[in-house]
């Protein structure tokens, strides 16, 4: 019986997960078994899901009770606090299983190359996340003493850490939100939150539903200038071809349309403000500098020249998330990613990396929502199965076949009878061949039983005797389902003829003596 197939996955949150699922509905799981082991660096799993996702969004934190059902079925293995390369390394995996797929996922900032980046008060929106979520690779305290923030960037990262500054400690008391964290929130300073976006509201990346959330606040005053609400030819293509662009669009027209309210906390919407600078005064940071931008009429921008400062003390950039290298695969520098095609990891040379996989945003980049990890992982499955199963074809030894006969004949002759190579020989007409071979070196006469001498056999005599030898017809088939009859030999049939003929001529005498 064949052993299942073995697979490793390396990291736990939704990508692994979600190859994990992929393999256990797969026909290999059915026949001949899959076995997984999931390597996790932390001592929980889930990934972003536990450590990337802010705690008053319970519904996307829900999705861990489907992924729980995953990781509880019996042909799945959880190994927490391990650490790639630290305490397995990719030889390891290799040796032990049939396919490795590295889900690592992205935890780092991604860097914005500006002047005053690296002040005191400048952020990235990874730390930021890792605290107030309660990663214990961060620190316990986290300064809020700003009163003015900014927050670089138009994606859904850039609206969490908006929403966590402006919403009081006592709104997020309700949630999975940490005891440090309620602490720490509770003496937050901050009053003003401006979100700033390079281009207009047809190219931001909001979520529709993360972005109606901020106005359900009782304690946030979201506000948009409604110079910002721009749109050119290809915003507008962008609007007609994508429906959440289109919803994210009308919302922000509404909002810009209103009155300002007068609750305690303002959140300001830029568009078309591109940083290019961080100002500072003894290390610290006082202030940001922002260049107007104008569209193009593609959807892309271009710099007015025109520049503006703006009073804040803090700075969170969310410009994405970047991949940690992982040691002994390739890696692409400009992506962040591991270079692959459906999700085998390709060397430099161009060739895959045996039995070595990828899926998630270490393969693709941190973009997209938590559920497009699916799909990556059913592509980066399936090759993973077909990769295997042209490798089970190639270790297959080839079946047995039986080797014909072949009698060795004279020197002189030829192999095999004209029109009969490759026949079936059995015992008996080896035999029969072995008996009427003489050696053509041997010119002895042959004596017969009567003590006649025989006449010497020249090549040709003894080829046309086996010819005719062999010509003779073999036993007939045996048919299927025919009933097994015991053949008669010669000396049976010479007995029974005797026994006929002496029972014939007792009658004869018995005729003759009346």
């Amino acid at each position: 019986m064949p052993r299942p197939l073995r697979v490793a996955i390396v990291g736990s949150g939704p990508a692994g997960i979600y190859a994990a699922d992929a393999l256990l509905k797969s026909e290999v799981a059915a026949d001949p078994g899959v076995s997984i082991d999931i390597f996790e660096r932390m001592p929980a799993p889930f990934g972003l899901i536990r450590y990337g996702v802010a705690p008053d969004h319970p519904r996307i934190k829900g999705i861990i009770t489907a992924l729980h059902q995953v990781l509880d079925k019996p042909q799945i293995r959880l190994f927490g606090n391990v650490d790639y390369p630290t305490d397995i390394s990719l030889d390891d995996l290799r040796a032990f299983y049939d396919g490795v797929i590295f889900a690592t996922g992205a935890t780092a900032d991604r860097a914005l190359p500006i002047p005053g980046i690296d002040l005191d008060g400048s952020y990235g929106a990874a730390e930021f996340v890792a605290w107030y979520d309660g990663h214990p690779d961060f620190p316990r305290t986290w300064p809020l003493e700003a009163e003015k923030v900014a927050v670089l960037g138009v994606g859904n990262v850039a609206l969490d850490i908006a929403r966590v500054l402006a919403k009081t400690a006592d709104e997020l008391l309700p949630t999975e939100i940490p005891p440090n964290v309620y602490e720490g929130l509770k003496a937050n300073k901050a009053m003003e939150i401006h979100v700033f976006g390079r281009r207009g509201p047809a190219q931001a990346k909001f979520s529709p539903m993360e972005l109606r959330e901020l106005d359900h606040s009782p304690n946030i005053e979201v506000i948009v200038d409604p110079e910002d609400i721009d749109y050119d030819e290809g915003s507008i293509a962008t609007r007609r071809g994508n429906k959440q662009a289109d919803m994210v669009a009308k919302t922000l027209e509404n909002w810009a349309i209103r009155d300002v309210g007068d609750r305690p906390h303002k959140l300001f919407l830029h568009f078309f403000e591109s940083p290019t600078e961080i100002l500072g005064e003894d290390g610290k940071v006082v202030g940001l500098r922002t260049e107007r931008t104008a569209l193009d009429g593609t959807g892309n921008v271009k710099g007015t020249g025109e520049f503006k400062d703006w009073d804040v003390q803090a700075v969170y950039r969310a410009v994405g998330y970047l991949s940690d290298q992982l040691p002994k695969l390739p890696w692409d520098i400009d992506s962040g990613t591991v270079p692959d095609e459906g999700g085998r990891v390709i060397q430099e040379s161009g060739e895959h990396l045996r039995s070595t996989y990828v899926t998630g945003w270490i393969r693709r980049g941190p973009v997209g929502l938590i559920g497009h990890t699916k799909g990556d992982a059913n592509e980066t499955v399936a090759n993973l199965l077909e990769d295997y199963v042209a490798a089970a074809d190639c270790r297959r030894p080839p079946r047995p076949t039986r080797r014909p006969w072949t009698p060795s004949w004279p020197s002189g002759t030829s192999a095999s009878p004209p029109g009969r190579a490759g026949t079936s020989w059995t015992p008996r007409r080896r035999r029969w061949a072995s008996r009427r071979d003489v050696s053509a070196s041997s010119s002895s006469s042959v004596r017969t039983c009567s003590g006649r001498a025989a006449p010497e056999r020249t090549a040709p005599a003894r080829a046309r005797a086996r010819d005719e030898i062999l010509s003779r017809p073999g036993p007939a088939p045996v048919q299927a389902g025919a009933p097994c009859v015991r053949a008669q030999t010669s000396s049976s049939l010479s007995i029974r003829r005797s026994w006929w003929r002496a029972i014939a001529r007792l009658a004869r005498l018995a005729s003759s003596t009346r």
